[in-house]
């Protein structure tokens, strides 16, 4: 072996839209595996390996030597942001990226839900959207605040019974059992924008066909039904009001109704707001899903009128800091229901992620990598460089 130093530890990579967590990964190891930066590490990996038992020797035969790396909290194509990595032994550390608290940026369009509750699914639902304005949107943001209770979207990677909750979805199928709901907390919320109609480029995808609609109704009628869980440390009342109950236009038409009874719409994938867990010390990174949820018609649901079209819908974009297990896409889902419309996310940006965000002097950027190891190589060593000293720290701290 050559003595060199090894690199291993944690950084960030600046994920662009339209690439999956996994694809950053393979990317990564593409340009890592034949660098001279991991030279070192690859060599050290193969003496070990050859150390091994007979046994161990023959179960890896098949594996190719790759630099271990793995990701701490999966991004979904439609997101932007801050994607952890890790390599080599840092990637026992990436579990600890789940339980911290994230950042993001999101614009919510009213006025339509879709399959996977954000632009890249197809829409299977309206409902008016001209009574919406900031103030109505400022009212709804109150009841998302603090600590609130979110139901799992139907489309996402948590598991039932041995089965990932989306393949249920997929098939058309009712999970066997309930969906529990579960504690999370926004320590932030506010709007950063406000587009009013004709100052926005946002739009509604494409109609989903007839049969898929039938099925999203068909997830969900169950789902709906379900009484809604009280936020942590509330009581029963208080719940209703901070996550379900209608705002705004056809409130009328919802009072006197109770959440239990109410027609809702439930929610979408499962990424970079779920919390997929990430790639433990194996090669590649987290499982990669594609959410999606849908929804039954509520109180005041209407199709598009095909003689008089519809003035362009507002839009908003928010910021939030949440903890871990948080939707982003059901947070769009539910304000639209808040202020009664629909919603879906337009787009999507992890700002920060514990204490990696985007400044540019301490994340790498995806386009760096093509660039070559002459432009990638002296980011990716200071951020381990950097990475090992602060742990450095924290031990003598401890």
């Amino acid at each position: 072996m050559s003595g060199e130093k090894i690199y291993e530890g944690v950084f960030a990579v600046h994920k662009p839209q339209g690439v999956t967590s996994a694809d950053v990964i393979r990317k990564l190891q593409h340009h890592f595996n034949p660098s001279d930066l991991f030279k070192p590490w690859l060599e050290t990996e193969r003496a070990r390996r050859k150390r091994e038992s007979n046994f161990q020797r023959k179960r890896r035969r098949s594996q190719r030597l790759d630099v271990k790396i793995g990701h701490g909290g999966t991004l979904d194509p439609l997101a932007t942001g801050v994607l952890v990595t890790g390599v080599g032994k840092g990637t026992k550390h990436l579990s600890d990226f789940l339980a911290c608290t994230k950042t993001y940026e999101a614009v919510v369009l009213f006025g339509a839900e879709t399959d996977s509750y954000d632009v890249l699914g197809k829409v299977v639902r309206h409902a008016p959207y001209e009574h919406i304005n900031r103030d109505t949107v400022e009212k709804a943001l109150e009841q998302f605040r603090g600590k609130i209770m979110q139901r799992p979207p139907i489309f996402s990677a948590l598991k039932v019974q041995g089965k990932k909750l989306y393949e249920y979805a997929r098939e058309g199928k009712v999970p066997p059992i309930e969906i529990q709901e579960r504690p999370v907390e926004v320590t932030d919320l506010r709007i950063l924008e406000w587009y009013e109609p004709g100052t926005h480029e946002f739009k509604w995808p494409e109609e989903a066909p007839a049969e898929e609609k039938a099925v999203a109704e068909k997830l969900l009628e169950k789902e709906d039904s379900l009484p809604v869980a009280p936020a942590a440390g509330e009581g029963d009342a208080s719940a209703s009001k901070r996550r379900h109950s209608p705002a705004a236009a056809d409130q009328s038409q919802a009072e006197g109704t109770s959440s239990e009874t109410s027609p809702a719409v439930k929610k979408q994938k499962v990424t970079a707001e779920g919390d997929v867990a990430p790639a433990p010390s194996g090669q590649m990174g987290t499982t990669e899903v594609a959410e999606t949820f849908t929804t039954e018609a509520q109180p005041g649901a209407s199709e598009p009128s095909q003689s008089q079209p519809q003035p362009q819908p507002p839009a908003v974009k928010i910021t939030m800091t949440v903890t871990s297990g948080f939707y982003v896409r059901s947070l769009a889902h539910d304000l639209g229901k808040a202020v009664g419309s629909c919603g879906l996310m337009s787009s999507l940006i992890r700002s920060r992620q514990a204490d990696f965000n985007l400044d540019p002097n301490r994340i790498l950027e995806y386009k760096d990598l093509d660039a070559g190891e002459g432009v990638w190589g002296p980011k990716v060593k200071r951020f381990l460089d950097e990475w090992e000293a602060k742990r450095a720290a924290e031990q003598v701290s401890d």
